[in-house]
């Protein structure tokens, strides 16, 4: 954890208090909501569909946060989405191709587009913001010209699985105790760590009452997506991108030459970092989850359409991001905090949806508790100094 990531207790242990903060906004959205709604805020059919629609930001949160953490933006993510999205359309409605092939194209696609962004910023030296801003027009327009304005459907049965399909209710209580099972070789390989290094400061009893907390935060989570028809698919691609991410950014060299140069860019150049390369390799891993997430909101539409132009989407991967706990200053960032921003976001559209509120009131309380979240940041920096 970063020193700008939490405060010392008394025991010179560290309380995330930036997560914190967001867990009890996001339960106090759900108190507010469940009350404003009668209950059916709180329903598993809600908490389904929320946790779905929470999933394609996610998976587009966490590329997002690699990018930031690195101290860059990416503006262009939405529309990079959307054409992805709408040449895979054309591939399947229009030439026919199988599901397998489609996705591929769709995923090296993306990887590309990322890695030739990346490259400019990389290489070139040009800023993030323009490379990207740039990158948003093309995208934009290549919509255009690829669907011609029309919205290009339907897909195939197998397409449209990865959108709106569900794990049967058995699978998700395997997956469940693979989940904790894990969790727990995780904690216990991090507690070996620690006490290799001479830095472990918990005892067992602790770390064993953190592994059940979330251990029964998993098996509470798929109790109620299985008792409405089980997890989605996207949650489950979102899991797995979130674990995959989690793992790279932690455990290898690279991940740890990610967060080196968001923190100190020249301090990481005299300690060996490739920075160029890994700067293009961030860009290119954003470029592929955004493919990811294309697959995702193109099978749950059964179509690519240009309207994907107006739906903001890379705003709500860098509110999910920063709302997360990721700094717009680079260095500080986790992979599963975007997957909580893009929770409270969602939340937030489907609560005041449910209220019938108007749209506005949606984007005034988001871009509130984005502000509120990139002040706590800097406040937080600021005593961290």
């Amino acid at each position: 954890m970063s020193k700008t990531e939490g405060v010392k207790k008394a025991g010179g242990k560290k309380i995330d208090i930036r997560t914190l903060t967001m867990v009890i906004v996001l339960v106090v959205l759900w108190i507010g909501f469940t009350a404003a709604t009668g209950g059916n805020f709180i329903s598993t059919r809600n908490l389904s569909n929320l946790i779905r629609q929470a999933a394609f930001t996610g998976i587009m949160g966490v590329g997002m946060t690699l990018v930031i953490v690195t101290g860059g933006i990416d503006l262009s993510a939405g529309m990079v989405m959307g054409f992805i999205g709408c040449i895979m359309a054309a591939c399947q409605v229009w030439f026919g191709m199988s599901t397998a092939a489609t996705i591929a194209i769709g995923l090296v696609l993306g990887a590309v587009i990322g890695l030739m962004e990346g490259g400019l910023i990389a290489y070139t030296g040009i800023a993030p913001f323009i490379v990207t801003l740039g990158a948003q027009l093309i995208f934009r327009g290549g919509m255009l010209a690829v669907t011609g304005g029309q919205t290009v459907a339907p897909f195939q049965e197998s397409y449209k699985f990865w959108g709106t399909a569900y794990v049967t209710p058995m699978w998700g209580w395997i997956l469940g105790i693979i989940a904790c099972a894990l969790l727990l070789v995780s904690e216990l390989n991090r507690r070996r760590a620690k006490k290799k290094y001479n830095s472990l400061s918990e005892s067992m009893g602790e770390m064993l009452v953190r592994w059940v907390l979330f251990s029964a935060l998993i098996i509470a989570g798929v109790f109620v997506l299985n008792s409405f028809k089980g997890i989605p698919i996207p949650v489950l691609v979102m899991a797995i991108v979130v674990v995959i991410f989690t793992f790279i950014s932690q455990k290898t060299t690279f991940g740890r030459g990610v967060y080196a140069i968001g923190g100190n860019i020249s301090a990481a150049r005299y300690a060996g970092i490739n920075v160029k390369k890994n700067l293009t390799l961030v860009y290119c891993l954003n470029g592929l989850l955004c493919a990811v997430a294309a697959v995702i909101y193109t099978a749950r539409l059964n179509g690519g359409t240009a309207q994907a132009a107006n739906g903001n989407y890379e705003l709500d991967a860098i509110a999910a991001a920063v709302i997360g706990g990721t700094s717009m200053t680079g260095g500080v960032g986790k992979v599963a905090g975007a997957i909580l921003g893009a929770v409270i976001m969602m939340s937030i559209d489907n609560g005041m949806s449910m209220m019938n509120l108007d749209a506005y009131w949606q984007f005034i309380v988001k871009g509130l508790i984005l502000v509120a979240a990139v002040w706590f940041d800097t406040q937080t920096q600021k005593k961290g100094k």
